[in-house]
């Protein structure tokens, strides 16, 4: 048996101290420099972590853009979060794990280095893209968002030649934002809540 999963957090109450929020939170840089500073962060077993409101899990959620159009996808039956199965979403998000760090101890170059790892395990990206955090994300109205905060990247992509690397990906295609718009009750929670801010970023 393979040993459990250790993902990385903080505790819930750097996030209040910082200003706790509900929804889209545009500053990520404030946020995101004292997250991924010395000593805010640290590692737990993921087992515990998802039932364990006193730590927020950090998880980058990473959109695709290209050419105006927003890359959407349906979460599988073999999704690692079960609660999100059947939703369909524009984000692919993940944890930071005990291998992702490297000699920054925890901080910006471990983050980065997660992020990119879990893009290329989800996806197969053809030709370059550019990635800018937009803002973060926090929805603690249900059971799976009271343990997660999100950082939202947005990925500009040079072609729209993306496929699935798992089967947790299903059906991916892109999408124009206004058909997002008009589709957002079938999205999950924090798919809705980028949409909403996309629209305000025109």
């Amino acid at each position: 048996m393979s040993a459990e999963e250790h993902i990385l957090v903080i505790p819930r109450a750097l996030f209040d101290e910082l200003g706790a929020f509900q929804g889209f939170q545009p500053d990520a840089q404030r946020y995101l420099d004292a997250i991924l500073a010395p000593g805010a962060n640290f590692f737990l077993p993921r087992g515990p972590a998802e039932n364990d409101p006193t730590h927020k899990q950090i998880i980058p959620y990473s959109i695709f853009h290209h050419q105006g159009r927003y890359l959407v996808y349906k979460r599988g039956g073999k999704s690692g979060e079960k609660r999100l199965v059947a939703k369909q979403s524009i984000g692919i998000g993940g944890h930071i794990n005990p291998h992702d760090e490297r000699e920054d101890s925890l901080a910006r170059t471990t983050y980065f280095n997660g992020v990119e790892r879990e893009i290329t395990e989800e996806l197969r990206i053809a030709g370059g893209h550019t990635n800018e955090v937009i803002g973060l994300i926090n929805d603690d109205s249900n059971e799976v968002g009271q343990v997660h905060l999100g950082v939202v990247h947005l990925f500009d992509l040079e072609t729209d030649d993306v496929v699935s690397n798992e089967d947790a990906i299903q059906d991916l295609r892109f999408v124009p934002l206004d058909e997002l718009v008009a589709g957002r009750d079938s999205l999950e929670t924090w798919s809705s809540i980028c949409v909403a801010h996309l629209q305000t970023r025109g």
